[in-house]
């Protein structure tokens, strides 16, 4: 799903939830929900997030494929 793909994505890049939430303006806890998908992710903040972990948003949607082989 979206939202564990952008946990495993930012986890692979050591960028924490406190740096993302201060990117989309909202609290930690707010991103932490995102993530979890207690809470819809807008476009707008995917492409944010996208420019943040510095991948194209396709990664995102990228199945079954490894996040490190891709970042690599």
């Amino acid at each position: 799903m979206l939202h564990e793909r952008i946990r495993e994505i930012r986890r692979s890049k050591n960028v924490k939830q406190t740096v993302m939430a201060n990117t989309l303006g909202i609290t930690v806890q707010a991103y932490s929900m995102k993530e979890r998908g207690r809470r819809p992710i807008t476009t707008v903040e995917l492409e944010l997030i996208a420019a943040v972990l510095d991948v194209p948003v396709s990664l995102f949607f990228s199945e079954g494929e490894k996040i490190n082989e891709k970042l690599n």
